[in-house]
């Protein structure tokens, strides 16, 4: 059942890159954001072309099989578009706890004949049911690109961000890699203050952290070059520029990395 008296991530998202598939209470925290900070779509968009780029590195790479976390509803291209365009027998399991994600996860299915795709509804915060649904569409003995892009701020310490992670990649092997994004306060403290402040008051968990604390998601794994940096300053060759993202700081980071 969809549960529209609050916000939801995916449905803000949704709205702050231009899409239908969203509510009034949605519409109405997003342009509470905005008055906050109008580049919040920038920073949406540009989370969207870091996932392109780093699955676009990680296909070259030799990596064919992806488990998206916090999928989103879906904006073309999607993750597997990217990963199949340059690897059609890509393997990609999508995952979403967002009702509206399901009903449109057909837009999701629509892989090549080669590869696979599939969708789990299911909730980040239950890594078990994850794995499990996940390991009928992928081999977990071969290497797995975890893609966690712009979700884990939406998940407190007190619910256990940083294992929850740690938890995913343990079920994956050698060779697999952690792809992630996460807004930050270190750059705008007082509007990422109150931003949190209005959330918190509709219902919504947001967990900004730190460059430092970012990086601990990352222990143990060998960071891929330029490490751990601003969204868009993560190789920007194998992408477009996001219109508007030079005009100010984005205040969020992201990083690949490769668990050995």
């Amino acid at each position: 059942m969809i549960d529209t008296s609050k916000p939801h991530p995916a449905r803000l998202y949704d709205w702050y890159l231009g899409g239908k598939d969203n509510y009034p209470v949605d519409e109405e925290m997003g342009r509470q954001m905005l008055a906050l900070d109008p580049r919040v779509p920038v920073m949406a968009r540009v989370n969207r072309a870091f996932m392109h780029r780093a699955t676009r590195w990680l296909a070259e790479h030799g990596v064919r099989q992806f488990l998206d976390i916090g999928t989103g509803i879906p904006t073309e291209p999607n993750l597997h578009q990217i990963a199949q365009g340059g690897a059609p027998d890509a393997r990609v399991v999508y995952c979403d706890n967002d009702p509206i994600v399901l009903a449109h996860a057909a837009a999701l299915l629509r892989g090549t004949p080669e590869g696979a795709t599939e969708y789990l509804q299911a909730d980040v915060r239950d890594p078990e049911a994850i794995v499990a649904g996940a390991r009928a569409v992928l081999d977990l003995d071969r290497p797995v690109a975890l893609s966690l892009v712009a979700l884990l701020h939406f998940v407190s310490d007190e619910d256990g961000a940083h294992e929850l992670v740690g938890r995913l990649l343990s079920e994956l092997p050698s060779g697999s890699y952690l792809m992630m994004t996460h807004a930050t306060a270190d750059f705008t403290p007082e509007e990422s203050a109150a931003a949190v402040a209005k959330l918190r008051a509709a219902g919504v968990t947001l967990a900004l952290r730190s460059r430092e604390e970012f990086g601990r998601f990352f222990d143990g794994l060998e960071l891929v070059e330029p490490g751990v940096s601003v969204v868009h300053h993560w190789h920007p060759e194998l992408g477009e520029p996001v219109p508007g993202q030079d005009d100010g700081v984005i205040p969020g980071y992201g990083a690949v990395a490769r668990k050995p």
